[in-house]
């Protein structure tokens, strides 16, 4: 199981406060008696030195469990990490309650829980019962406070993918984009040129992707590509001398799934932002190792232009990543000698 990293508006506050409640219970349950025969008739009970000791003991193992063997346990929950944490606590309680009950309390108040003599045999498995007593409450409360967090984040992450997917609905197809596409192919078919088909079918296709694959969560990589390729091909349309790219695929692995519309902003960037002749063309490369997918794009910097991702948008793009790929993506971006290069890195 993977490590669950997020935000949640559980503040550090509310789960004082929830934690106060909880001793507070504690506290009600094991102080208060109760007299049956008169229903006003309450008492408050006085710990002797053997229960206070034991209520330390008790507190001690309650945020050993809570702050430091239930987080390390679920950050790579498994079973073996499951039962070296139980282990653990059980070695941890044994030892602090004979530190405390057999070692401190004789020590300051000659007097001790156990008898003397007491086989270690028998402390060992009366110890299997009584590191139950704060493991399970302890556990419980855990297990509470990270199912509020796990749907609160739930909830955020539900927010965060509608308003992603709005801001994607409305940066699929540039209207700009859409009406110089269709004056190119209405001069293609006025001169009957063999290219006018061509390109209808390449526009056919990319608003069928825009329409249809855009909304799923996750496409394969290669209707990805074939999405980036016929926008290229659209895109030459527009330029007199056609656009230099220079693209490097060196993979077999196009079964692999992404989210729609995740490396093809990169690619619009520099078409829309970038200088590209003979010499310097936009270069684009893919790779997929076993774990891996890179995708990197170069372009040299046109004059008097400003290079920024255009459609989704860099912030956009960094959510989604971070949505979808949390912990598992890297994205560098780098300005330079007059240059200007993205790369992708995410693990699957």
């Amino acid at each position: 199981m993977e490590p669950m990293n997020f935000n949640s508006d559980l503040t550090a506050k509310k789960e004082v406060g929830y934690h106060v409640a909880f001793w507070l219970l504690v506290a009600y349950f094991t102080l208060l008696d109760y007299n049956g025969a008169s229903p006003t008739n309450f008492s408050v009970q006085r710990p002797d030195i053997l229960s206070l000791f034991w209520a330390l003991v008790f507190v001690i193992s309650f945020y050993f469990n809570y702050l430091v063997l239930l987080p390390w346990v679920f950050k790579h929950l498994n079973w073996g990490r499951s039962i070296l944490g139980l282990a653990l606590f059980y070695i941890f309680f044994a030892f602090l309650r004979y530190l405390m009950e057999e070692i401190t309390m004789p020590y300051f108040f000659n007097y001790s829980n156990y008898a003397e003599g007491t086989p270690i045999q028998y402390y060992l498995i009366d110890n299997l019962y009584y590191c139950t007593l704060p493991l399970i409450p302890s556990s419980i409360f855990w297990l509470i406070v990270y199912l509020i967090r796990l749907l609160k984040n739930h909830a955020s992450l539900s927010e965060e993918k509608r308003n992603m997917e709005v801001k994607l609905l409305k940066s699929q197809l540039n209207p700009h984009f859409l009406f110089n596409t269709l004056n190119n192919i209405y001069s293609l078919v006025y001169m009957k040129s063999e290219k006018a088909l061509p390109a209808i079918d390449k526009l056919s296709g990319i608003m069928r992707f825009t329409t249809y694959e855009s909304q799923k969560d996750f496409i394969w990589l290669q209707d990805e590509l074939d999405y980036m390729n016929s926008l290229i091909e659209l895109e030459q349309l527009r330029h007199e001398r056609g656009i230099n790219i220079l693209i490097q695929s060196d993979t077999d692995k196009t079964t692999i799934k992404i989210p729609p519309l995740l490396l093809t902003p990169l690619v619009e960037n520099s078409i829309k932002h970038g200088s590209f002749d003979e010499h310097h063309p936009i270069e684009i490369a893919l790779t997929c190792g076993d774990s891996k997918m890179i995708f990197t794009v170069k372009n040299r910097i046109g004059k008097q232009k400003k290079d920024r991702l255009n459609g989704i948008g860099l912030d956009n793009l960094k959510k989604r990543l971070q949505l979808y790929y949390p912990g598992k993506h890297r994205l560098d971006i780098e300005n330079k000698g007059g240059f200007f290069k993205t790369k992708l890195e995410i693990e699957y």
